[in-house]
């Protein structure tokens, strides 16, 4: 039996998963990340650390496993997009890693699109621009510190560089960069003319060759097996963006399809043969299957609200759960369970780390009197996670049917409550899949193809991808969430004057 490695650096934790040919998860390890938030809004990484996570959690996963490393056909990666992580010519980080929550660079996008440069560069990339992108944050850097970029070699996204530091060879990949207003849609290469238009065309030689993502881009080095326990000389594969990841490995492979991720992002995706360049979505990207796009709505405005509330107001609770020997989650789960929709009218807009609404919008709850409690407040999270879904998902919906089902992953589909929850507000049948680490099988996936374990992406999914159990809506529940919907709109309508006042 092969085996191979999955290695997913999201929002919060890094993960190592093992996983067999047929898609088995067979160890896993997840370590949490240190966020750095120097000013509001400003969210980093230390990549020295974060490679030193990385690699523990690599080694953790194999010590796990009780497998024979050399049976270890292939490794690769899955990764949050956006942000920026640059390193020098030694090969040492140039700054701290920036993450796709990071909203620093905000203004640089507000001028693009006073002056029209967001209609140019839509012409090439088929997107709109985000704080959160490369090009904004670089925007940033060559006016706040120029000294950074001078020193830098090359410009990567999370998943390049722990690519970097297992092989030593500097590559980017299509899903990341394609989806980080870097690559021209239609040639599918880079464009010095779109770099000039962000005003960085000294930028352009830091950009590293391009890779699909299951095409082999190094093999692990003698340092990296000495930290990581994956034997020298065993193929890399790319990679891809996280979202890529997590399609892939729920099965996302059909033009039917759609895809839902409740991460510390919302993600919201179908796949298409050409890019949606009519403006009603705000994203197109290459999707990790050649030939194909991917369309994809997305904000980090979904479950990483919930930890928040969880770390915020939970403590008791999760000293009680631990002391009962339960989770917190079934705590939480309890609490919105014994809430019907219509007995609670708390609107809680799901805005602390990102915005799908105005770049300057924050977190908020509204509604509450003194009537409300924890509970009530809690359910307002998970509907108003939700709601920032259907938001997204309505503007998906504007160019294609809706499906038969759709699939979701990530934190929210752990909880049959909150699944319940996505289904009766969508009115559309919510499948979910397996109870593992979605991002990492993505990965894996992907080493698997490089490595030849798989012929093609539709074989590796028909071997590996499993959906565990379908939630239906509940038609009487329709009317019931359609209004608190309205209301959820109502109250982002009636404070899009008041974020100009929330700028520092």
């Amino acid at each position: 039996m092969r085996y191979l490695i999955g290695i997913d650096n999201g929002g919060t934790f890094s993960k190592a998963a093992i996983f067999d040919e047929e898609g088995n998860q067979i160890a896993v390890s997840s370590v949490p990340t240190v966020t750095i938030t120097p000013k509001p809004g400003y969210t980093e990484r230390d990549m020295d650390e974060l490679w030193r996570v990385n690699a523990q959690a690599v080694r953790t996963a194999i010590q796990k496993s009780g497998i024979d490393p050399k049976d270890i056909a292939g490794v690769s990666f899955s990764g949050h997009g956006k942000g920026l992580y640059m390193i020098d010519g030694d090969g040492n980080p140039s700054y701290h890693g920036i993450l796709s929550t990071d909203a620093r660079a905000w203004k640089y996008v507000e001028n693009w699109y006073k002056d029209g440069t967001n209609k140019k560069v839509h012409e090439k990339t088929v997107q709109e621009i985000l704080a959160c992108q490369p090009v904004s944050i670089l925007a940033w850097f060559q006016e706040n510190h120029p000294e950074v970029l001078e020193k830098t070699k090359y410009i990567f996204a999370v998943k390049d560089y722990i690519r970097y530091k297992l092989t030593g060879e500097a590559f980017a990949e299509y899903t990341d960069f394609s989806g980080a207003n870097l690559v021209n849609l239609h040639t599918k290469s880079y464009d010095k003319e779109l770099m000039e238009l962000f005003g960085l065309g000294d930028m352009y030689e830091k950009l590293p060759p391009l890779k699909h993502s299951a095409e082999i881009s190094g093999h692990i080095t003698a340092k990296a097996s000495d930290e990581t326990l994956i034997p020298e000389g065993v193929p890399v594969a790319a990679g891809m963006f996280d979202v890529n990841a997590c399609g892939i490995a729920s099965g996302l492979a059909s033009e039917k399809d759609m895809c839902m991720v409740a991460g510390t992002w919302s993600i919201n995706e179908f796949i298409g043969k050409n890019p949606i360049d009519n403006g009603t979505v705000a994203l197109n990207s290459m999707f990790c299957m050649p030939g194909y796009f991917l369309i994809e709505e997305s904000s980090p405005t979904s479950a990483g609200n919930m930890e928040w509330f969880i770390r915020t107001l939970l403590d008791y609770e999760k000293k009680a759960a631990k002391e009962e020997g339960r989770s917190v989650y079934d705590i939480t789960n309890e609490w919105v369970a014994s809430i019907e929709p219509q007995d609670s009218n708390v609107i809680f807009l799901p805005f602390l780390n990102g915005s799908n609404e105005d770049a300057l919008a924050k977190g908020t709850f509204v509604g509450l009197t003194a009537y409300h409690n924890k509970k009530h407040m809690l359910r307002a999270v998970y509907e108003g996670i939700v709601f920032s879904h259907l938001t997204h998902v309505k503007k998906l919906l504007r160019n294609r049917q809706a499906p038969k089902s759709i699939r979701l992953s990530g934190g929210a589909a752990n909880s049959d409550v909150w699944v319940q929850i996505f289904a009766d507000a969508l009115q559309i049948p919510v499948d979910t899949v397996g109870d593992k680490e979605l991002g990492a099988q993505g990965a894996a996936i992907a080493a698997g193809i490089a490595a030849g374990v798989y012929k093609d992406y539709q074989e590796a999914i028909s071997r590996t991808v499993k959906i565990t159990k379908t939630v239906n809506p509940r038609p009487e529940y329709k009317e019931i969430y359609e209004e608190k919907y309205a209301t959820y709109r109502a109250v982002i309508d009636g404070l899009s004057k008041a974020w100009e006042h929330f700028k520092n």
